[in-house]
């Protein structure tokens, strides 16, 4: 995708996938202006995904954007993105129950939203690990505004590659292998 960002409605919409320099792969979705879908391929939570998360979108200047959010977690997660440039940077902030137990919340969130409220009453939230990294974005698909087959099964080995491949997805962005 050669597409130029410029407005938030340029972005809204957008599916990235981007690799961090410590080695994460995330696959991230901007499914409209107040929420965002996610599943994560590498690092300490790989294999977890959620669907439907509350977030603050905005455009800071012409084509840069940040988007925040609190996760039932209690983690908080604070994006930068620079599409033009393929460039995002990112800090997550972890509970330490998170950084201790990370099996818990690897997982669709969305169905287990009781357990993670549980245990971020049971377990010890400070002090928090913080991950200050910067990404290269991957791969920029224009899925469009509320595109449920985004986001929509758990992540698999090389599903990234797939959809960078262009077997994941047919032309109206819907899911191939269904």
């Amino acid at each position: 995708m050669t597409k130029q960002f410029k407005t938030l409605e340029d972005f809204l919409g957008t599916h990235f996938i981007y690799t961090y320099e410590n080695g994460w792969e995330y696959e991230w979705y901007a499914k409209n202006d107040h929420t965002v879908d996610y599943r994560i391929h590498g690092g300490m939570v790989a294999g977890r995904w959620v669907t439907n998360q509350e977030a603050d979108i905005v455009m800071l200047t012409e084509g840069i954007y940040k988007i925040s959010w609190t996760e039932p977690t209690g983690t908080d997660v604070a994006l930068d993105f620079l599409p033009n440039e393929k460039k995002i940077h990112g800090t997550i902030f972890f509970p330490k129950w998170v950084e201790e137990h990370p099996e818990i919340t690897v997982t669709y969130q969305n169905e287990h939203l009781e357990l993670m409220r549980e245990s971020r009453e049971k377990y010890e939230t400070y002090p928090k690990l913080v991950v200050p990294e910067f990404a290269n974005i991957t791969y920029i698909g224009d899925a469009g505004i509320d595109n449920e087959d985004v986001i929509s099964e758990a992540p698999y080995d090389n599903l990234p590659d797939d959809i960078r491949s262009g077997k994941y997805f047919n032309a109206e962005y819907k899911r191939t292998n269904k």
